[in-house]
């Protein structure tokens, strides 16, 4: 198995690449060991001194480090762990697992937010390792949550602003503001 790696906007975490299905459907963000229960491969990574994240996506796996740690030292030690993941069979993610989806029903104007998140940011945004998940629009406002290497990164700001909000408020005329939150 060769597992690739990328760099990120983020200087603090690294995206790998195992060649192989990683989500069936959806992403995990784990922000913590005890959040990563369900996942055998997050809590094999979490289970690496200075490991502070671990979000998967659809054929990839981005990790976050602690500030004061060296990509040198913790990369070889990441690759062994992911590699052996996936040779071992164990799942990503036990089943039952998943969080139910609310069964509301979105307006229009939610709606066409939701698509346009989903079908021009959603792919720009898991190409450097992380997602975007809507949270909200209210009051012309969209909450907006950065996961992966997209939260905490120093540029993830101006991706809000000139990148998602431009484009909302193009296409969408109620679209006044977009906003991060956690």
């Amino acid at each position: 198995m060769f597992i690739q790696t990328e760099t990120t906007p983020n200087p603090a975490t690294l995206k790998f690449l195992p060649g192989c299905e990683v989500m069936k459907e959806g992403t995990a963000n784990f922000t913590g060991a005890e959040a990563a229960q369900r996942s055998p491969l997050a809590t094999r990574l979490f289970a690496i001194g200075g490991v502070t994240g671990v979000f998967l996506g659809t054929d990839f796996v981005t990790v976050t480090k602690a500030a004061e740690q060296d990509w040198t030292a913790m990369k070889p030690i990441i690759l062994a762990a992911v590699m052996e993941h996936f040779t071992s069979g164990q799942p990503v993610i036990e089943a039952g697992g998943e969080e139910a989806a609310g069964g509301e029903v979105d307006d229009e104007t939610t709606a066409q937010i939701k698509d346009l998140l989903d079908t021009r940011v959603r792919p720009a945004v898991a190409q450097d390792g992380g997602d975007i998940i809507f949270r909200g629009f209210k009051n012309g406002i969209v909450y907006l949550h950065m996961q992966g290497a997209c939260s905490g990164c120093p540029s993830s700001t101006a991706t809000l602003k000139h990148g998602i909000e431009n484009m909302l408020r193009y296409y969408i005329p109620q679209v006044m503001e977009v906003r991060a939150v956690d």
